[in-house]
């Protein structure tokens, strides 16, 4: 296999080639052509699929990552091209960092992000500090993001070159550090680049497709895993207007999100919106389409790839959810790591919990966490 190169790829360092590199298979298609580049460019490949949780669905092999299923397919790939595949057991760590903090922020009233803390705290942490276990210096995974350094030496992250399927958003907590462990084959190529090379390698997770749900959610539906695993949250309570005149009653605030307006269970005249959550008092506040939006983001744990927070303000392009077009803003330190974004145009629905992020051209700059502290 073969792909032609051009301006939009990111290749990697020469130097770099015939090292080990521990490959984060996930048993999709962007992860097992991520290894498949490395193989053909001289790296000693070694996959390892990280166990995060107990699959419900064992045997089905119906999950796009990290289940059974995952691990089956990753292994197959692995013998396909001919390197050592492993399957190492990361459901402490990930019940830890990534379970206990989804339940706990939607017991605050909040939306989080579980693909973001597991970026975090699992594959950029744990993973990477046992790649010396496997005699790997560096890492790699099938994300659609770049990694390059700077003409002053600094690492960079990008965007990846297919707008559709970048996800550099989820990955603006990188530090300095792990970017220059961690390799992004498939960063310079489209989804559709990356579907033909797997047809062509004749890879058995070729056609299989996509996952966008929360892989650890059987069914995709979170108010199914929070009743089991959190029932107390779900108290009825009141759904009042922005004035407190009452419109209705809910089950629980956690079955709810910001600029939420199907599945209210409440018939209007108008249309009416999720536009506040008060977990303390257990309301749900519905408004209009403006009640909404808003043009000044406040967050908090700001982190920036650089490893050095701006001193003045910032004119960038920023986002507060994961494939939104987002918009110009201006970024101003706010006091520690909190910062304010105020937007040229207002953005629906800036969610506590979730990343608002900041990019300059191509370059991710960082992000922080909507929401007060």
């Amino acid at each position: 296999m073969r792909a032609e190169r051009g301006a939009h790829r990111s290749p990697l360092v020469a130097q770099q080639r015939g090292e080990r590199v521990l490959v984060a298979m996930s048993g999709g298609v962007d992860s097992s052509v991520a290894a498949a580049l490395l193989k053909e460019q001289g790296f000693d490949v070694v996959g390892v699929t990280m166990r995060l949780f107990e699959d419900e669905r064992k045997g089905e092999g119906e999950r796009g990552c990290c289940g059974f299923g995952g691990a089956r397919d990753a292994a197959r790939v692995a013998a396909k091209l001919g390197f050592p595949h492993y399957t190492w057991d990361f459901r402490k760590e990930f019940e830890a960092a990534v379970i206990e903090d989804f339940c706990s922020e939607y017991a605050r009233g909040r939306t989080p992000n579980p693909c973001l803390r597991c970026n975090e705290e699992l594959k950029f942490t744990e993973l990477l500090g046992r790649a010396a276990q496997l005699g790997a210096e560096q890492i790699a995974t099938g994300h659609y993001a770049r990694v390059t350094r700077s003409d002053n030496g600094a690492w960079q992250l990008l965007r990846g070159a297919d707008a559709a399927k970048d996800q550099s958003y989820f990955l603006y907590e990188m530090t300095q550090a792990q970017l220059s462990r961690v390799l992004m084959p498939v960063g310079g190529y489209t989804k559709v680049e990356v579907r033909e090379m797997a047809r062509k390698l004749d890879l058995p997770v070729a056609e299989k497709p996509e996952s966008q749900d929360i892989c650890f959610v059987p069914g995709n539906d979170y108010t199914v895993f929070l009743r089991r695993r959190c029932r107390e949250l779900f108290r009825p309570g009141p759904v009042v207007d922005e004035s407190g005149n009452p419109l209705g009653q809910h089950d629980g605030v956690v079955g709810f999100t910001l600029g939420q307006r199907k599945g209210l269970g409440l018939a209007f005249g108008e249309r009416r919106y999720v536009a506040r959550l008060e977990p303390e008092t257990n309301v749900v506040v519905l408004g209009s389409r403006d009640d909404v939006q808003a043009r000044v983001v406040e967050a908090g744990s700001a982190r920036w790839v650089s490893g050095l927070p701006p001193t003045s303000p910032l004119r960038v392009r920023a986002s507060v959810r994961y494939q939104s077009s987002g918009g110009e803003a201006l970024v101003e330190p706010n006091g520690g790591d909190r910062v304010r974004v105020t937007f040229d145009e207002p953005q629906w629905a800036p969610t506590p919990g979730q990343a608002v992020v900041f990019w300059q051209g191509d370059v991710v700059l960082g992000g922080a966490t909507i929401g007060p502290e």
